[in-house]
């Protein structure tokens, strides 16, 4: 294969990535955003601060906060005192928030199941075999 072939192989399965990923998050139906998903999901590895979690996220620490207010009101975290700095929070994933987040993997495995439900087997074979495939790249 020649350099530009790879090239365009590369950049074909970068956007593919891009669109599955993007359509997966869009597609299911939840009542929580992407972004607020994406906090949950972080906060599920253990407790941090809104400082900790805007880092992690790389969002501003004014964003941050709507985010994570959202989430304290809906009672998917709590926001505690931190217990070495009086001027931190901490903030913890509730178990409505696991449930949640529980709640969004089965309707983002609902949809992708829709969406193979209308290839053929040997289209779903070759799927398979993609999916092998990338995750081997992923793990060099």
């Amino acid at each position: 294969m020649t350099t530009s072939t790879m090239i365009s192989l590369a950049n074909d399965l970068r956007i593919a990535c891009q669109r599955v990923s993007r359509r997966v998050r869009f597609e299911s139906t939840t009542d929580l955003a992407p972004h607020q998903v994406s906090a949950l999901s972080n906060l599920r590895r253990g407790p941090l601060t809104p400082g900790e979690l805007a880092e992690v996220e790389q969002v501003s620490a004014p964003s941050m906060t709507k985010t994570v207010n959202c989430l304290v009101d809906k009672g998917l975290v709590t926001r505690t005192d931190h217990p070495d700095d009086g001027r931190c929070k901490v903030l913890t994933l509730t178990d409505a928030g696991l449930e949640a987040l529980a709640h969004v993997a089965q309707a983002r495995d609902d949809w992708m199941v829709r969406q193979l439900a209308g290839l053929s087997a040997e289209e779903r074979a070759l799927l398979r075999q993609a999916t092998e495939l990338l995750n081997r790249v992923l793990i060099r």
